[in-house]
């Protein structure tokens, strides 16, 4: 299945999920490596305006199509995740269960609900399981930002 990502692009290529290491995420606590991927070119992109400040956008982005295997993909449903998973800033909580996730190393893939469109779905990827290699970069493109989205 193809997932998709919005990056700075000297980063583009790099699956070692080191930024969501060093700042964490809503689905990571910071020293846990992850990277965050949506099914949709267009919820990547809601999701990367939702988490960066206008100031903040760089000019050098890239959209990332990434080919991941079906088979390492592990469901967490909207019954599984606790009352405040879509609070901003993002809760403890979650942080915890997808951290706990990903040590356990159990599946490759954690497909999530988003919590800007939660029939949408984001796909966390785990760089530190064995199945990480099958995490294949199908195409990168530079993407230019329309500031209108961030716009009042």
């Amino acid at each position: 299945m193809l997932v998709y990502r919005i990056s700075k692009t000297k980063y583009a290529a790099d699956l070692s999920g080191e930024g969501a290491k060093l700042y964490g995420g809503r689905w990571n606590n910071k020293l846990t490596p992850c990277i965050y991927t949506s099914e949709s070119r267009a919820l990547a992109l809601l999701e990367y305006t939702v988490n960066i400040n206008i100031d903040d956008i760089p000019r050098a982005l890239s959209i990332i199509t990434l080919d991941i295997q079906d088979a390492d993909i592990y469901e967490l449903n909207l019954s599984q995740l606790p009352g405040d998973w879509k609070d901003v800033p993002a809760p403890s909580s979650t942080k915890d269960i997808g951290s706990n996730l990903l040590n356990e190393t159990k599946n490759a893939v954690i497909r999530i609900p988003s919590a800007i469109i939660t029939n949408e779905f984001n796909y966390i990827l785990n760089p530190k399981h064995p199945h990480s290699k099958n995490f294949k970069i199908k195409d990168i493109k530079d993407f230019i930002y329309d500031v209108r989205i961030k716009l009042k």
